[in-house]
């Protein structure tokens, strides 16, 4: 650790020297007549590794995909339904804009209902970064060029340490510190963006916080990648890959892939974002695809996911997703299944699955595109996913859908959930105690 903080501190003036050709390892025949032809085996750096809720990223784990939503934070419901398409779409971690103490206190409530781990993105106001830890959130992202003073960063710094919660150094070519603007002759550098990187990492060390993912994001792909493979000579840190505001399809795709696709392809990035002028959902699969596409993710079977089991669950859900997954086993079905713990807000926030199963009242609600389609025992909810899998897989949607009555399984998931509601009120989560702690400190 003291030899990672001290690269952090004294790496400034060495940046102007790092490498950028491209590390790689074998040559190899790829055919059985003899020709040869290189092939450039990228082996990925290594890097520390930190957890984002459950979620690690670095230290040999999986590439993981990013988005963030575009909704009002304060608008609950509507950020859970994104977060869960953004999940569906492959996204394995979603940030959510904390401007203002109304998306403090949403996050209080999206929290404890999202599917994937919740990060935090702060931009000029400090105590809006403590306001999310205090909501509960995973992490945070903090740009410095917008927050500059170092008593605020090391507030900050100091309560996430406390906390156990990561925070991405996030560096944008478009709002960086004007000190460094002058210093490196009016323009955006790579040499400039590491080092406002770096200078962070200083105040971090200084209250002993190491729990860091670092992007060096801008919108010109020459200039992105230079900066990653500078950052990347200089500490190890986990790398977050983005060319930001990469703009509208088609031409943003082609943009943000040019600048991410490379720097994986040299073994640099820990966890990706594709910046797009677009549904947030396009980007998660972008991202999924191109992580499948260069060999770095692969999907075998049903892409599963479950709520984390908020107050409100009527079942173990770790143990019918686990159950579930088993069940699927190796059956090929590329198909995104949900698994929700409770028929209140299950077939709402995975609308966008394929197939879901929500509990209440003992039973099983099974909704296919968010339409409730039928009602099962609780014991019989795993075989009752397979099933209904397997059908779609072989059907399709729509002819799922039509082969039974929605109306009477809609009625039946309408009871269940105004019998929930009635035995265990509107806040489950007691998201309105944080909430009441949110305020108070503010």
């Amino acid at each position: 650790d003291g030899a990672r903080r001290h690269i952090g501190r004294c790496a400034v003036g060495a940046i102007a020297t790092c490498g950028s050709v491209p590390r790689y390892h074998s040559t190899t025949r790829v055919n059985g007549h003899g020709t040869d032809r290189l092939r450039h085996m990228f082996e990925r750096r290594n890097t520390q590794q930190i957890m984002v809720g459950k979620v690690p990223v670095g230290g040999g784990a999986p590439i993981t995909v990013q988005s963030m939503t575009i909704t009002k934070t304060a608008d609950v419901e509507g950020t859970l339904q994104q977060i869960y398409a953004l999940a569906a779409a492959g996204c394995d971690i979603v940030r959510c804009t904390c401007n203002e103490i109304e998306a403090a206190e949403g996050l209080a409530q999206i929290v404890p209902r999202s599917p994937v781990p919740i990060i935090a993105d702060i931009h000029h106001q400090y105590k809006m970064a403590l306001a999310a830890m205090e909501a509960g959130v995973h992490g945070l992202r903090l740009n410095p060029g917008n927050i500059r003073r170092p008593e605020h960063i090391k507030a900050v710094a100091s309560e996430a340490k406390d906390r156990g919660i990561p925070i991405r150094i996030g560096v944008n070519g478009g709002s960086l510190d004007p000190e460094l603007y002058d210093k490196y002759g009016g323009k955006v550098t790579p040499e400039a963006m590491v080092e406002s990187a770096l200078r962070e990492i200083a105040y971090f060390d200084e209250v002993g916080f190491d729990q860091i993912k670092i992007s060096v994001k801008a919108s010109n792909v020459p200039l992105m990648v230079e900066a990653y493979r500078q950052l990347s000579e200089v500490t190890d840190y986990p790398l977050h890959l983005g060319v930001t505001e990469a703009g509208p399809l088609p031409n943003g795709l082609l943009k943000a892939t040019a600048g991410i696709a490379a720097l994986l392809l040299e073994g640099i990035g820990d966890t990706i974002r594709y910046s797009l002028t677009a549904d947030p959902v396009e980007e998660a699969r972008a991202g999924r695809q191109l992580l499948e596409a260069l060999g770095l993710r692969e999907r075998k079977n049903v892409d599963l996911i479950a709520c984390p089991s908020c107050g409100r669950a009527e079942i173990d859900v770790i143990d019918v997703a686990n159950r579930a997954m088993k069940a699927f086993g190796e059956r090929q079905i590329p198909l995104q299944v949900a698994v929700m713990g409770c028929v209140v807000n299950g077939p709402g926030e995975a609308r966008e699955a394929d197939l879901g199963i929500a509990a209440g009242n003992k039973r099983g609600h099974l909704f296919v595109k968010g339409r409730n389609v039928a009602v099962v025992p609780e014991s019989e909810m795993v075989e009752a996913l397979v099933e209904w899998a397997e059908f779609i897989h072989e059907h399709g949607a729509e002819a799922a859908i039509a082969r039974v009555d929605t109306e009477k399984a809609e009625r039946e998931a309408a009871k269940d959930r105004s019998m929930l509601l009635d035995a265990q009120g509107d806040d489950v989560n007691r998201s309105q105690d944080r909430i009441v702690e949110i305020r108070k400190k503010s």
